[in-house]
């Protein structure tokens, strides 16, 4: 009987730790949605990121962004908004239909658009779930 409850409670202390992801997981204020993981990739096979950095090469066309999300309670969604420099090029709504859900978004890139990107995540009402960096760079660097 000893032996079941503490099974119980280290069960039920697992479950309560299902989302807390690597130091960059964070909770939305307003609703609870929570960013697991958030990688920039060269592609997603078998719903797993590949190719996973912070610094992409010019030659590079397409880069990923892929992100795990916690926390839903329901049908719900999440947006990538893409910016080079301060300039939004794509804004990517991606349905979240678990409270355990993997979901990504891509661009193209051009070999002009070298420097600093960066990748918004927000919740549906808007609120900024995360942000993460990357650098897309020439090849001679």
């Amino acid at each position: 009987m000893v032996r079941m409850a503490v099974i119980a409670a280290l069960l039920c202390a697992a479950a309560a730790g299902a989302h807390a992801g690597p130091e960059d997981a964070h909770v939305g204020p307003e609703n609870g949605l929570v960013v697991d993981e958030m990688v920039f990739c060269l592609g997603v096979e078998e719903r797993q990121p590949v190719g996973a950095g912070t610094q992409f090469f010019e030659t590079t066309e397409r880069i990923y962004c892929y992100t795990r999300i916690g926390g839903a309670s329901g049908e719900t969604t999440v947006t990538h908004v893409w910016y080079y420099g301060d300039a939004e090029k794509a804004r990517v709504e991606l349905p979240v239909r678990s409270s355990a859900w993997r979901t990504w978004s891509s661009k193209t890139m051009l070999e002009t658009w070298s420097g600093a990107w960066k990748v918004d995540v927000l919740g549906p009402d808007g609120t900024l779930l995360l942000s993460k960096e990357f650098v897309y760079k020439p090849v001679a660097e």
